[in-house]
């Protein structure tokens, strides 16, 4: 199984840059795309079935805003939509399908750029979503959480650790709450593979960032303890660009 994680910023506007094309080549058997900014009546879902996926997406209330989708060339057996938490689903933050005894959480992780009223309810939304995780862990212990975290774990996944040390998305609490989600008996499939630096998953659109590689790895696809034993195969794909991020990879078997 190969899975792709993927902040498109915006579907309508990454298809208009080849993202459909690209699709077409079969990068991965499934696609967790974030921050898709459209209801369900505008994804453009006619070049996604040409490209040889169905699409299951999941809206935020407010037009133009978040929203997440799974793409798919394997048929899931079931999918869930939200995770039961109003403002979560309100933003259509997190997205679920079974597929067979292992269950894919696709979730866009609220950012707290924006000020301090944010950042409150980011770190009330990650509290809620660990509970959401050990909750369903009793039941399907066998998950694979992909989305875009927006948080950076260690210094080693952001360019400039010491500039950006009271900057959203590194803070000390940020980071700790990584600390504890890992703990709880997850694994970085990324950082399983590879511990080298400057590997990065996102870049601002100022200052030649991308270019430069001053980047931040904020997309993750970690998975329980008990498929670690699956692992086959991580990567983050730079060179990819419908978005000011790009894809990260997954293989298990």
């Amino acid at each position: 199984m190969r899975i792709i994680t993927y902040n498109v910023n915006g579907i309508r506007s990454a298809v208009k840059k080849g993202f459909a094309d690209w699709l077409a080549t079969n990068p991965a058997d499934i696609v967790c795309l974030q921050e898709i900014k459209a209801n369900k009546e505008d994804v453009p879902e006619k070049e996604i079935n040409a490209a040889g996926y169905e699409i299951y997406s999941y809206s935020a209330q407010k037009k133009g805003y978040s929203g997440v989708a799974i793409l798919t060339r394997i048929k899931p057996d079931n999918v869930f939509y939200g995770n039961g938490i109003m403002q979560s689903d309100a933003e259509g933050r997190v997205i679920r399908a079974d597929f067979g005894d292992r269950t894919i959480i696709n979730a866009y992780f609220p950012s707290g750029t924006s000020g301090d009223e944010r950042q409150g309810y980011k770190y009330q939304w990650l509290d809620e979503f660990i509970e959401y995780i050990n909750e369903l862990k009793k039941t399907r212990p066998n998950l694979i959480i992909c989305g875009d975290y927006n948080i950076c774990h260690k210094p080693i996944d952001i360019h400039d650790p010491v500039g950006n040390k009271k900057s959203s998305g590194f803070l000390p609490e940020e980071r700790a709450w990584m600390d504890k989600f890992f703990e709880a008996g997850l694994v970085d499939t990324f950082r399983h593979f590879n511990q080298n630096p400057h590997q990065y998953s996102w870049w601002a659109v100022r200052a030649n960032a991308r270019a430069n590689n001053k980047g931040w790895r904020i997309d993750y696809i970690n998975v329980t303890e008990p498929l670690k034993n699956t692992l086959v195969h991580a990567e983050i794909y730079p060179h990819i660009v419908h978005s000011d991020h790009c894809p990260v990879f997954l293989e298990i078997k």
